[in-house]
This record gives structure tokens, sequence and C-alpha cells, in this order.
């Protein structure tokens, strides 16, 4: 059984990491704005079977892994709390560019746009850490089935990265236009989703638990 503390905790972590820039949200936000909300669609939907593939690989060699050796949660407790950190000073630090910034693209087929969502998304350092690292943190060995644990946890993942993903490929071309003459609500919007991570970081760090 999946624990509520578990579901809310990745939920929590996703929305994070999805709001926070990275190759996913460039990409798709750069074909959305180059080459319409279709094209961003089609792009999303190789991100999502990106995510597939990682919740695959990972759960089933992460189940065993972690039935014989509970000990490794620790560790990857850490590591994750260490990373979210860094994302976190990467997201607010200054100088940083806005994924909503108008980039010359060129126009390209579906199969292809869907091959380079589905590289883009296995290719992404941030996907991996997050389901090598982050995820696993939240299942807990006493709560039963540890497969099922991680690919329910996995799908909230999922089902959180693809609705805001959505949002922004279908809001894209508007949200540049706006933020191009205001660079305070650019600011504002960095500084409030490192400040998200930072605090998901630390709650991860000094969490006793595998779950909270």
């Amino acid at each position: 059984m999946v624990e509520p503390n578990a579901v809310l905790g990745v939920v929590s972590v996703a929305l994070g990491m999805v709001l926070s820039p990275g190759p996913n949200m460039m990409y798709l936000v750069s074909r959305s704005i180059s080459q319409g909300r279709r094209a961003g669609i089609i792009s999303l939907s190789g991100v999502v079977a990106g995510f597939l593939v990682y919740l695959t690989a990972t759960n089933l060699g992460l189940a065993a892994l972690f039935s014989a050796f509970p000990q490794v949660l620790t560790a990857i407790r850490l590591v994750g709390a260490g990373y979210l950190l860094w994302l976190a000073w990467k997201t607010i630090r200054p100088g940083g560019a806005s994924v909503f910034t108008v980039r010359d693209v060129p126009h390209d087929p579906p199969p292809r746009l869907f091959a380079m969502g589905l590289m883009t998304n296995l290719l992404n350092p941030k996907i991996a850490i997050l389901y090598i690292s982050v995820i696993p943190q939240f299942v807990d060995i006493q709560a039963g089935n540890v497969l099922f644990q991680g690919v329910v946890l996995g799908l909230f993942q999922i089902a959180v990265a693809a609705t805001v993903n959505l949002s922004i490929v279908l809001a894209a071309g508007s949200v540049a236009g706006f933020l191009a003459h205001r660079p305070a609500w650019l600011r504002a919007q960095r500084i409030a989703m490192g400040s998200m991570l930072g605090a998901l970081a630390l709650m991860l760090a000094f969490s006793r638990s595998a779950s909270f």
C-alpha cells in the first residue's frame, strides 16, 4: 500500500522540479513557440514516453536492491536532497536565462518531434536523478510490495509532469510575450520555484523515515 504522505511528497517534488527550468521545459517551450501547439504536444508525448522508460527500468532494478539493502535508502535520500539544493540555486541564481526566450529552431516532422522529446527526457540528468535518488526514498519497505509502490509513485510523478507541461505547451506563446516586457515577474517566478525546491531538499535531508 502507498501511504498518502508518500504520494503528497512525490507530487510536491514533481511539481517543484517540473516548474524549474530544465532541458524538457526548454525543448517544449521552444517547439511550442516556434512551431505551434501541435508540435509541442507531439514533443510532449515523447517526453512522457521517456518517463515511462525510467519508471520501468528503475523500479524493476530498485525493487530488488532495496529489499536486499534497505540502508541504501538513507544514502539515496541524502543524494536526492543535495541535488534538490543544487537545482534550487540554479533556479534562483542571478543571470539565469528564461526558458520563455524565443529561439530559432528548425521545423521538424511529427516522428522527429516525438523522438527528440523522448531523447531529451532520457538524456535529462534531472529526471535520471529524480527516479534514482528522489522518488525511491518515499518507498516504505514495511508497507508491502516495493515494486507496486515505486510504480504508483512514479505514475503520480508522470501525471503531474504531463499536466504541467501540457499547460506550458498550450500557454507558451502567450507567456513568452507577457514575460518579454516584464522581467520582474520572471524573477519572482524563479525565486518562488527555487525556494520551493530548497524547502523540499531540507525536508528530504532531515526526514528520518523513508517517507514524510
